[in-house]
């Protein structure tokens, strides 16, 4: 009889039960087995096998598998790594425990900042029911009744919302739409940066106040419209006229109660081509809100085609505008709103229009002047050219259009040439301010919007793998227009001779009398009315309400600035202003890493297959 058990070596094991012996006998020759076994060297694995763990030798060496090391050279390791561990956890704690002092290392910390606070100056201004998460504490409604207390305006009712202006409670829609432009660019470019600076869902919220107010304007459900409303609120106080109206009274726009006329224009193509290109341009921001998009797109195609077929200019005639903000053409307009809408709708019967050479020469594309590459409310002709020309750096269209884009984009070489120092076109004030307006009041607007258009161009280039330009045979780095940008933003930050920030509320030394109404007054339950508040227009205490974000007028050309109230040329904010403020930040803010968004702006843009030029003439003998 035989049993068969499993060999743990893989195999059968047989036992033979006639050939067992007695325990004795096996314990007997067990022990002759290992004494002939122990009668021999064995290495340490045989050892470990027949010894028990407590007859082995302590080991002199460790087995690592790969490796042998020596026990004291393990122990000391592995000892001295987790000392070293242990220290530098504790370091560590200490450091995040212990409280100590931050610095602003980059200037871009410096913009960013600013940022958040230039952005606050739009909540500031806003018309109408002010939403409850506002955060300026001391505005609440105002205006409710524009377009229902003037009788002569039939068209809407409801014209409440929008923005103020500037230090008055005007609401001039030709400043105001091309600001809400100027923030919708800055934030297609550089939704990344409002992204990182936790400020992207306050610019868009700032964008569509400004749209919802210009879709009331004009029928924004119809294809075609015969007048839009240009104006809300008066301010001519020529002639000694007494009558309340918004700039002879000096009220908190909460307590407003005279009358607010509306302005409607007929014929104000200029207008109406800003704010298509308002609309045209919040468009793509809001692309992935579809109905509103789209809603915004109806809108600028049919102001488009009002401006277009309704020729003239919309301050014309002695309006009140012409006082305050007279446009003085709208062919440039004509270019800058029809890029606008090519981008939102990639009909190239936009682009064909935008890049129509008598158009072009009727903007002044042509010609140099004293003013020629200066962005403004009024005129766009710069913008549009850089606009135009980032079409042709990163999808070259090609024919028809390469020759008119191919223009503007060396005229845009000449502008960026214009704003270094080397060059003589704009001269520059003792402390470094560039006098883009030769001189004149008012210089800042002008400035954050050059400073824009340079940082903006030069990461064209850099997204273009183009490391700079030609300026006549000199070349020069992107670095350099950069620079330029810093240079102008750190005055206005503060570093200029009179070492005094130009931003409300950002840094120690700002000015404290800023030319504003709501801010002037204090939020004290009293109403004081059209001649009440005459007291705190003179007062020479700084004003009760703090307008963060605001950026003054500016200094003159020698570097002076007054901060008196009553000097608007020096201490008034718009929002023209402010919005290319807004736009030079967050165009220099941050570390470096986000780029500009190269392809979001053309989203609607169809692929381009260049259509080859005409054939030559027949040959003729």
């Amino acid at each position: 009889m035989s049993m068969y058990g499993r060999d743990p070596w893989g195999g059968p094991l047989e036992i033979n039960a006639a050939d067992s012996a007695t325990d004795d006998d096996r314990s007997r020759n067990l022990q002759d087995y290992d004494r002939a076994a122990l009668s021999r060297p064995l290495d340490e694995t045989q050892q470990s096998w027949l010894l028990g763990p407590g007859e082995q030798k302590k080991k002199k060496y460790v087995d690592l598998g790969c490796i042998i090391v020596s026990r004291k050279i393990f122990v000391w390791t592995v000892g001295t790594l987790l000392v070293s561990g242990f220290l530098a956890g504790f370091i560590t704690l200490i450091v995040k425990t212990v409280p100590r002092h931050h610095h602003n290392h980059a200037p871009s910390d410096n913009y960013t900042l600013a940022l958040h606070k230039a952005l606050m100056f739009f909540n500031a201004q806003r018309s109408g029911r002010i939403p409850k998460h506002n955060n300026v504490s001391w505005r609440g409604n105002s205006c409710l009744q524009d377009g229902k207390s003037d009788s002569s305006w039939t068209l809407t009712k409801d014209l409440v919302g929008g923005y103020y202006d500037a230090g008055d409670a005007i609401k001039f829609n030709f400043p105001q739409s091309f600001a809400m432009t100027m923030l919708s660019w800055s934030v297609i470019e550089y939704s990344a940066k409002y992204e990182a600076a936790g400020e992207l869902n306050h610019v868009k919220e700032i964008i569509k106040w400004g749209t919802d107010y210009f879709l009331k304007t004009f029928n924004s459900t119809a294809d075609t419209i015969d007048a839009i409303a240009a104006q809300v609120g008066v301010g001519d106080t020529s002639g000694g006229s007494t009558t309340p109206n918004d700039h002879y009274c000096w009220m908190r726009p909460e307590d407003i109660e005279y009358d607010r006329p509306v302005y409607q224009c007929h014929s104000c193509s200029d207008l109406a081509a800003e704010m298509a290109a308002a609309l045209a341009s919040a468009s793509i921001v809001f692309k992935d809100n579809k109905a509103y998009s789209q809603k915004l797109v109806h809108g600028a195609k049919t102001l488009f085609k009002f401006s277009r077929e309704q020729r003239g200019r919309y301050s014309a005639g002695g309006s009140d505008a012409a006082i305050f903000y007279n446009s003085t053409s709208y062919w440039d307009e004509f270019v800058w709103g029809g890029a606008w809408l090519y981008y939102a709708t990639g009909n190239s019967s936009y682009l064909q229009l935008a890049t129509t050479p008598g158009i072009a020469r009727h903007a002044g594309a042509f010609w140099g002047g004293p003013d020629y590459g200066v962005l403004s409310w009024d005129n766009k002709l710069a913008g549009a050219q850089v606009l135009l020309s980032r079409l042709r750096l990163f999808l070259s269209p090609g024919y028809p259009y390469e020759e008119i884009l191919r223009t503007f984009h060396n005229q845009t070489s000449i502008i960026m040439c214009s704003f270094l120092p080397v060059f003589t076109s704009f001269n520059r004030t003792k402390g470094g301010l560039i006098q883009l307006n030769h001189g004149r009041p008012q210089p800042l607007q002008y400035v954050v919007n050059a400073a824009f258009l340079a940082t903006v161009y030069s990461d064209y280039l850099d997204a273009a793998d183009t490391p700079g330009w030609y300026c006549g045979p000199n070349f020069y780095s992107t670095d350099v227009l950069r620079e330029f940008a810093r240079t102008q933003i750190d005055y206005i930050l503060g570093k200029n001779p009179r070492k005094m920030s130009y931003i409300v509320g950002f840094g120690e030394h700002y000015p404290k009398h800023v030319h504003h109404r709501g801010a002037s007054i204090p939020k004290n339950k009293i109403k004081y009315n059209c001649k009440g508040g005459w007291k705190w227009r003179d007062s020479r205490k700084p004003n009760p309400n703090t307008l963060v974000g605001a950026m003054v007028a500016g200094p003159d050309k020698h570097d002076g600035f007054h901060d008196v109230r009553t000097n608007y040329n020096y201490t008034e904010p718009t929002l023209a202003g402010n919005a290319g403020l807004v736009a030079a930040l967050v165009a220099l803010s941050g570390d470096g890493s986000a780029k500009i968004d190269k392809n979001t702006i053309f989203s609607a843009v169809p692929p381009m297959f260049p259509t080859p030029p005409p054939p030559p003439a027949p040959w003729k003998p």
